[in-house]
């Protein structure tokens, strides 16, 4: 997750249409599960997002970032975070706007697979089609965008197999892609998320969410590309040293 993008939109955060948006992609995606293994979780809002609603009974939060380990509760459920990737008996990963940040996804990837057990459900976002590369990349500190076809092929490199992926945002794609381009060329001082106009953000949630149901067969354009795989079976969580653990993650 961007931390550069939630310290923009502050406490707005909670209720910005895109965030809440994505949220509800994911819960749609993954449905109810026991334990989330958050990498790159920034604040960790994803994870505390699906432990609010009941979806997961525990979550773990990894980012270098983070000035120490701590443990939080979300409506009494534990959340960690932890500086760390562990060896994880997580049912499900997360890496939700981390890959693009990365010099190479592939090991990062790989990496995190080796840390979890063989059949873990993993699902990947990362922001979609270089055509649209703006000022909002390079002030985010992005490395690249991703069209399906080339995450398909990161993933697959890195190990993780069972994919399944598709488009998101493919209804506001095309305003989207206008307003990019118009703004091509500004100084990369600030994200393209800001908090919106109570009216405007109301139905831009209402029309995100009203793509949910047919986003997977959305395999043409939106602003996010999200894979679900599955960690390749047949091998046990590797461990490592403190040291490699945290250079893994680096985001």
């Amino acid at each position: 997750m961007d931390l550069k993008e939630e310290a923009a939109l502050g406490a707005a955060v909670r209720e910005h249409w895109y965030y809440v948006s994505k949220a509800g992609m994911l819960a749609r995606s993954v449905g109810a599960c026991r334990e989330v293994l958050d990498v790159g979780a920034g604040s960790g809002f994803f994870s505390r997002w699906l432990v609010s609603h009941g979806l997961v009974e525990r979550a773990v939060c990894v980012d270098p970032g983070y000035p120490e380990d701590h443990d939080e509760t979300e409506n009494g459920r534990p959340v960690l975070f932890r500086r760390e990737v562990p060896r994880s008996d997580a049912d499900l990963v997360l890496l939700m706007d981390v890959l693009e940040h990365v010099d190479d996804d592939v090991a990062l990837l790989a990496d995190v697979l080796n840390r979890v057990e063989g059949g873990t459900r993993v699902l990947i976002t990362v922001p979609a089609f270089k055509f649209i590369w703006s000022a909002h990349d390079d002030f985010l500190e992005h490395r690249r965008r991703y069209t399906l076809a080339q995450l398909r092929e990161a993933a697959t490199s890195a190990g993780l197999t069972n994919l399944q992926g598709h488009y998101y945002f493919g209804a506001i794609f095309p305003v989207a892609v206008a307003q990019r381009l118009a703004t091509r060329g500004r100084a990369a001082t600030s994200s393209d998320m800001k908090p919106q106009p109570a009216w405007l953000n109301a139905a831009l949630k209402l029309v995100c969410r009203s793509e949910q149901p047919v986003m997977r067969w959305n395999r043409l354009a939106g602003l996010t590309v999200v894979l679900m795989g599955e960690a390749p079976a047949g091998r046990a969580p590797a461990v490592s040293t403190p040291a490699e653990a945290a250079a893994a993650v680096t985001a």
